[in-house]
């Protein structure tokens, strides 16, 4: 019986950001620059998180922070990026996100990863524009590895029609504008202006986990970054994300240590407990 790879995240911010004219890593959205937001949305996604960097960027406080995985010397690019992880990891799948995409939001990664096509190269989106696969929002599989491999060493460097040349499994996105990158100072005013207009800043959010709800999400807690505005609009993304059988009319809340009700307004740094029936349903 074949067993499906384990999926480890790669945000790819070895770029020179020569069009930015300042590293967009480091560009702030509400409050995050965006390295921290891309990771932040890796967290409860994947099993490993890692960015991909060229080697003068490794004590960079910035990405200090987080695993590392060096780009190749040549310069390769994206794809670059991602086989020098395939090398790190070959086991493993690998989501791979560009560190560009301030619209990306956790519905449209939900979907890539529950639409994961394990058997094939690759799962991607096809783009809103012009039809062709996104390569970064896009899971690679350890079957891509050798073909990567083989274009790079060819000089075939794109890793778009990377994916159109392989076996890709092609979504439609949920968000049509969910993977439009900024790359001028221009398009980074403008994406400022149009999130600061949508819905209120993401807010880091603590939750613990007891009895059944523990064993379906596979941990006691976790702490992740979240628009929701309420503890039943969490509790709905959680399940988007986790494979649980309770309905919320089954279970209580607790915001804080206090019991509260499933509208209560949640707030930045609130811990929340979901607390099922004794018996456990």
């Amino acid at each position: 019986m074949s067993t499906v790879a384990p999926l480890y995240g790669l945000v790819l911010a070895g770029g020179r950001s020569r069009r930015m004219l300042r590293d967009k890593a480091a560009l702030e959205y509400q409050g995050l620059t965006q390295l921290e937001r891309t990771m932040a949305l890796l967290e409860g996604r994947v099993d490993r998180a890692f960015v991909s960097v060229r080697a003068e960027q490794r004590d960079d406080p910035l990405r200090a922070r987080y695993e590392l995985i060096l780009d190749p010397p040549e310069d390769l690019g994206p794809a670059g990026g991602i086989l020098a992880a395939q090398r790190a990891h070959p086991h493993a799948a690998w989501l791979v996100l560009a560190c560009d995409l301030p619209f990306l939001d956790a519905r449209t990664l939900d979907h890539l990863i529950a639409a994961r096509a394990a058997r094939r190269t690759a799962t991607a989106y096809r783009s809103s524009r012009d039809g062709l696969p996104e390569p970064l929002c896009a899971i690679y599989e350890p079957s891509s590895h050798a073909m990567l491999a083989g274009a790079l060493a060819a000089g075939r460097l794109c890793p778009r029609k990377f994916l159109l040349n392989a076996d890709t499994e092609l979504l439609a996105l949920p968000a049509p504008g969910a993977l439009e990158n900024v790359n001028t100072p221009e398009e980074f005013h403008s994406a400022t202006g149009t999130l600061e207009a949508r819905a209120p800043a993401a807010k880091r959010i603590s939750v613990q986990y007891y009895a059944l709800l523990r064993e379906q999400a596979g941990r006691s807690s976790e702490s992740l970054l979240t628009p929701a505005a309420t503890a039943r609009q969490l509790y709905e993304e959680l399940n988007r994300r986790h494979p649980f059988t309770l309905p919320p009319e089954l279970l209580r809340v607790a915001v804080n240590a206090e019991f509260a009700e499933w509208s209560v307004p949640l707030a930045d740094g609130d811990t929340v407990v979901f607390i099922p029936p004794v018996a456990g349903g």
